[in-house]
């Protein structure tokens, strides 16, 4: 008789306010991936996706259901909101542990956080943790139930009493040697229905790689490291091919760097040209090597409708400070490029780093003004085991390691500037912002233009006024 395997994955969107209002939920690919694969070695596989999902409890009727011989919570790690490893995730998925224990189910995890912090999810009733990039290691524990788990490599277990680790692997599995995700575990539907609703299309998200060779200080890379590993163009097209057949027109690729092989994007671009197929594509890049003007023609004829540069600061002694490697020029240079092509252009801003002053962050305004980006996502500082920079400030951090959920913007060590300080510059990013897409536009549309602008001037104001007091008094 065949093992029941049931999947499931961390990331709660209801749970997350800030996330959720924005009305743009992914399915689990990491999730449906790994599912595929064992699907493909022989096992029964079902999934609870949590995604849309309000509680971890809902969980219950699935374990009933399939009566699973293995909860295996193996979460979407291609999801770079995952690698935050929120609390409110971290104690659903404590909760889904111990449900499914208590229905019979040994219990597999695998997630960014449980990397980081396996002894946690040991303490919460795991069999066994597996750290890193783990569909090999998975399929090895799962073809042996669990005899002897502490020879096989890169897992965590508790057994006599003792937590036992044993090291990762450093494998490089050939990704087109694998599957592809199971999307027909998804209810597609349900994700559809809240895209079309809320933005007149639906978007899915595919990985057409793993990991990123470049060594920002402050970015975690729990699972996949510093390697970099690419599918071939032939097999991504495929799978646009098949998203598009359920009515998906646009596709989030979720890489941490899109395109970096030589030569990828080009056989890309040609392969959907042979196919008759049009998709619309967001990326993530960088603004230095990637973003010549030669690449950015053939993404564009590609489909590329929008690229999210991780532009972080607009102070060079900040980029510097993160070992960013690239400069402030070529944040110029590449935006001006994208927009000359109609791609739009969104900028990861990110506050808060050690050593930034409020000339620093006065820098940063002064180039999202020049700019102006079609979009911006603000952050602050964020230190993660694993990263030079949580080294720099782990002494600092007591009793908050981690955010509640995204918009948390606590600083849990100490910056320039105090938490408050920080949530206010959100807000006053935000309106300045606006208030210069408004003006530029004001041709465009006069009369919301003559409505907001005076008012986002406004608490401009108020914001800066309150930044100003908050700066005296640290």
């Amino acid at each position: 008789m065949k093992k029941r395997l049931l999947f499931a994955n961390t990331y709660f969107y209801r749970m997350d306010k800030k996330q959720w209002d924005s009305q743009k939920p992914y399915p689990p690919y990491g999730t449906i991936l790994a599912a595929s694969i064992m699907r493909e070695a022989g096992y029964d596989v079902s999934l609870f996706d949590v995604s849309l999902v309000e509680s971890a409890k809902k969980i219950t009727d699935k374990l009933v259901e399939t009566n699973p011989d293995y909860l295996i919570i193996f979460d979407d790690n291609f999801n770079y909101l995952s690698k935050m490893c929120l609390t409110v995730m971290r104690e659903a998925c404590f909760e889904m542990i111990q449900l499914g224990k208590s229905a019979g189910a040994k219990v597999l995890i695998n997630s960014a956080d449980a990397t980081d912090h396996y002894e946690k999810y040991l303490r919460a009733g795991a069999d066994v943790v597996l750290l890193g990039e783990a569909e090999q290691t998975l399929q090895a524990i799962v073809h042996d139930d669990l005899d002897c788990p502490e020879k096989h490599a890169g897992i965590a277990i508790v057994k006599d009493g003792k937590l036992l680790k044993m090291p990762k692997l450093n494998t490089h599995p050939t990704l087109d040697s694998y599957p592809a995700p199971a999307w027909d575990l998804v209810k597609l539907d349900d994700y559809r229905q809240i895209w079309e609703k809320a933005h007149g299309y639906f978007s899915l998200n595919i990985a057409t790689t793993r990991g990123c060779p470049f060594k920002c200080n402050w970015c975690a890379k729990p699972i996949y490291g510093n390697k970099y590993n690419s599918r071939s163009p032939q097999k991504v097209v495929d799978e646009i091919s098949l998203l598009m057949t359920h009515g998906a027109k646009h596709f989030w690729i979720c890489d941490d760097i899109f395109g970096l092989k030589p030569g990828w994007v080009k056989e890309f671009k040609q392969l959907l040209k042979e196919n008759r197929l049009y998709p619309k594509l967001k990326i993530q890049s960088r603004a230095d090597l990637l973003l010549k003007e030669d690449t950015i023609q053939d993404l564009f004829e590609a489909g590329l409708d929008e690229v999210w540069l991780g532009a972080e600061s607009g102070s060079q002694k900040i980029l510097d400070a993160m070992d960013k490697g690239i400069l402030i020029t070529d944040i110029e240079r590449s935006t001006k490029l994208l927009k000359e092509k109609k791609i739009k252009v969104a900028f990861f801003l990110q506050y808060g780093y050690l050593g930034e002053q409020w000339g620093d962050i006065q820098k940063t305004l002064s180039l999202v003004k020049k700019l102006l980006p079609d979009e911006i996502g603000i952050s602050v500082s964020y230190p993660l085991p694993g990263t030079g920079f949580y080294d720099k400030v782990k002494a600092q951090l007591q009793g908050k390691h981690n955010w509640e959920d995204s918009n948390d913007l606590a600083m849990m060590y100490k910056g320039t500037f105090s938490a408050k300080f920080y949530r206010i510059l959100y807000q006053y990013t935000h309106r300045v912002y606006r208030k210069e897409v408004l003006m530029k536009n004001w041709r465009a549309n006069p009369m919301q233009s003559f409505i907001k602008v005076p008012y986002l001037w406004m608490r401009e104001q108020i914001y800066s006024q309150r930044l100003k007091a908050l700066i005296n008094e640290s």
